[in-house]
């Protein structure tokens, strides 16, 4: 076996790892080095913290956010098909339609369970 074959492997996570790591130390090595009493406070927000820094969410906003990220992915294959319908023909066609119908079924079943009202 040819350890040489390697070598671009080796030289691209290094160099990977060098530009991730470079301008940190560097940074760290030469910026200012200032601490007051602000700059060591836990909020430079103007005011004191109040309650805690752990306070849950509803579980409404992470049900949002899946559906937005489920959603968008969805759509975003759909821009593929549409471009290589007129290849795909009667039967892609018809599979894209599938698809857009069950993903249309979710959305109004979503939608008439209250997951996307927000109060």
């Amino acid at each position: 076996m040819n350890l040489g074959q390697y070598l671009p492997v080796l030289l691209f996570i290094l160099v990977g790892i060098a530009i991730g790591v470079l301008p940190q130390v560097i940074g760290y090595v030469l910026g200012p080095n200032r601490p007051d009493a602000a700059k060591n406070s836990p909020y430079e927000c103007g005011f004191e913290a109040f309650g805690d820094a752990r306070m849950t969410f509803d579980v409404r906003y992470y049900l949002i956010a899946i559906l937005f990220i489920l959603f968008d992915l969805e759509t975003a294959l759909l821009f593929p098909w549409a471009v290589t319908l007129r290849e795909l023909g009667l039967y892609g066609f018809m599979v894209g339609l599938e698809i857009v119908t069950i993903l249309t079924i979710g959305f109004v079943y979503m939608w008439l369970k209250g997951a996307l009202d927000w109060e």
